[in-house]
């Protein structure tokens, strides 16, 4: 795993506090500096003056801060009521996700200090007049409940903005029959920002081909974490390493964030190997790499890994077991090798249909996994968000697999799925994101289907 996905980047928020003269400045001032302290306690980078905008030309000041600055986040702290024109002029100025956060006053009997509720209602009615996506919070501003959704928003705005740049290499046509793989490019474009690059196959295997004998120091490397490595037919291994190299040159000089490649079965029959092998490396690397030329499923796994700082593993839902109110997701081979558990550890294998390796053979490790899917089963893109908790178990079946605990009985999350005829690949990754990713659809105008 590389460098930049074993932490996540550290978070930009361009930050103002909004107050009127007429309130408690005293208290708003030392509010604004409690908030800004705690974000920078959790990691954020600030950007705007630690000062009260007291009206329109305070507030233009600070804000021309954030021209030209990759905010992940912007918050307007009512550090005391002020009129909706401040709320407003900052939705106009800045594109970043806007969140309002309101601090909640002692009933003292007494002066009503700052009315911040009230600032922030104010504004919410005139953005939604004006078709303005926002965000709202009410809490103390050293509150860590707050904090954590401001960083879930952030998060989710930084996955946003990667969107509205992002490059997804498709390689092949999808399988026939297998319409929950189908590529809408120009949707992708209009709705998320992407562009989407074609390869053909052949492009590929020419490049497998021409490198298949400098894989040597590869394969050392790789044998030294897969014990078994040397026991598989020499030529398929070769074969697949030399896939891994040819995809990651290809996505490297074509700038691309993510690919989906056409697995099956040209990568058996005319190159002789499984590419599953090579999409497990890729996948380790943080370059989301999804199977069967499944588009949507790529970049759900690269929206999951950036919201996460975690590789992501697109996988089927094979077996569900109501008594134990568990199931299990598999995939042939191509999880990300951080998921194995420690205790089995990873071994190399063969393709459980086409009998050729490599493959990647583990047990996903127990932990909280988030689950995701961009999803257009029912006509519009939709989020799909689920989690659960993945149980320590051996390998349900051979390739990697994991028994999955959903938050929601196992029987109602298969009743959904067959309902609503969601697509038969979903993408998960380890901890608990929904938070973020409810803020992603949020601000992409995109409904979310639950699996929680």
């Amino acid at each position: 795993m590389t460098e930049a996905h074993r932490a996540i980047s550290q978070l930009r928020a361009g930050f103002v506090a909004l107050a009127r003269t007429t309130f408690d400045v005293a208290l708003a001032d030392d509010v604004m500096r409690a908030a800004r302290a705690a974000l920078e306690r959790a990691g954020f980078a600030l950007i705007g003056d630690a000062r009260l905008a007291t009206d329109l030309d305070e507030l233009d000041a600070i804000a021309r801060a954030f021209v030209g600055e990759p905010l992940d986040v912007l918050i307007a702290l009512q550090a005391t009521f002020t009129d909706s024109s401040f709320a407003v002029r900052l939705a106009e100025r800045c594109d970043a996700p806007l969140l309002m956060w309101a601090v909640p006053e002692a009933r003292t009997g007494g002066r009503l200090r700052l009315n911040s509720l009230c600032g922030i209602n104010l504004a919410g009615h005139a953005l939604k007049l004006r078709g303005v996506n926002y965000h709202w919070l009410y809490a103390p501003p050293d509150d860590a409940q707050a904090v954590a959704q401001v960083t879930a928003i952030a998060k989710a705005g930084r996955a946003r903005r990667r969107l509205r740049r992002a490059r997804l290499g498709v390689i092949g046509q999808h399988p026939a029959g297998f319409d929950s793989c189908h590529l809408d490019a120009e949707r992708l474009c209009r709705q998320l920002g992407v562009d989407v690059v074609r390869f053909d196959l052949s492009t590929v295997f020419e490049r497998a081909r021409a490198v298949n004998g400098h894989i040597g120091a590869l394969r050392e490397q790789l044998g030294a974490r897969i014990g078994n490595l040397d026991t598989l037919a020499r030529e398929p291994v070769n074969g697949t390493l030399a896939v891994y190299v040819a995809l990651k040159q290809l996505a490297e000089e074509s700038r691309c964030d993510a690919l989906a490649v056409r697995c099956w079965p040209e990568f058996f029959t005319d190159l002789g190997c499984a590419a599953c092998g090579a999409m497990a490396l890729l996948n380790t690397d943080g370059l989301p790499c999804g199977c069967e030329a499944d588009a949507n499923g790529a970049l759900t796994q690269l929206i999951l890994q950036w919201i996460s700082g975690e590789p992501a593993f697109g996988t089927d839902l094979v077996e569900c077991n109501a008594q134990e109110d568990s199931a299990v997701v598999w995939h042939c081979g191509q999880a990300p090798l951080t998921m194995a558990d420690p205790r089995g550890g990873v071994q190399g294998g063969l393709h459980s249909n086409r009998r050729l390796p490599l493959v990647m053979e583990f047990a996903l490790k127990p932990g909280r996994v988030t689950i995701a899917r961009l999803s257009r089963s029912g006509g519009d893109l939709r989020l799909i968000i689920g989690g659960g908790e993945m149980l320590a178990a051996p390998p349900s079946f051979s390739g990697t697999s994991g028994v999955l605990r959903f938050d929601r009985p196992v029987r109602d999350v298969l009743a959904t799925i067959m309902e609503e005829g969601l697509e038969h690949h979903i993408a998960l990754t380890y901890g608990d994101h929904t938070a973020a990713l409810y803020a992603l659809a949020k601000m992409l105008g995109m409904p979310v289907l639950s699996l929680c």
